[in-house]
């Protein structure tokens, strides 16, 4: 039984590493979910998390399965959306971003900076994607995942 058990908790240690190294999550970036609800929508569900934002740091390419509603509670955020230039989004300001539009978000501050995303999104699939885009700061052109 012992030895059940042991085995037993390697497979929860093997799975849960493995869904972290899937989407890891960046340097300077803390994400702390506060609900998950199903909605009236069938096949939808809502999402809602704090996503915190060191100085300096960067949450990088990305999409969802859904729209994402962006409420800035603290600090000073840079967000970009793909094909679009930057733009800056400060305490009690918002941003929407459209369903599968890829974007990332960097704070150049040397405060925190802080969200509260809300997540309308197909329920079942991944909330995160990771995604590669042309940038022209870096001046590559990069396929999209």
């Amino acid at each position: 039984m012992k030895h059940a058990v042991s085995n037993l908790f390697a497979v929860i240690l093997l799975t849960t590493g493995a869904a972290s190294a899937a989407t890891p999550t960046p340097a300077g970036v803390t994400r702390t979910d506060l609900q998950r609800h199903d909605l009236s929508i069938a096949g939808r569900e809502t999402v809602q998390a704090r996503i915190d934002i060191a100085p300096g740091a960067v949450a990088p390419w990305h999409r969802h399965p859904g729209e994402e509603v962006i409420y800035i509670i603290e600090g000073t955020l840079e967000y970009q959306l793909e094909g679009q230039p930057p733009v800056t989004v400060t305490a009690g300001q918002v941003l929407f971003v459209p369903a599968g539009v890829a974007h990332m978000a960097r704070n150049r501050t040397a405060s925190n900076g802080a969200e509260l995303a809300t997540y309308i999104v197909e329920k079942g699939k991944p909330l995160l994607v990771p995604v590669v885009v042309s940038t022209s700061e870096t001046g590559t052109q990069e396929k999209s995942r």
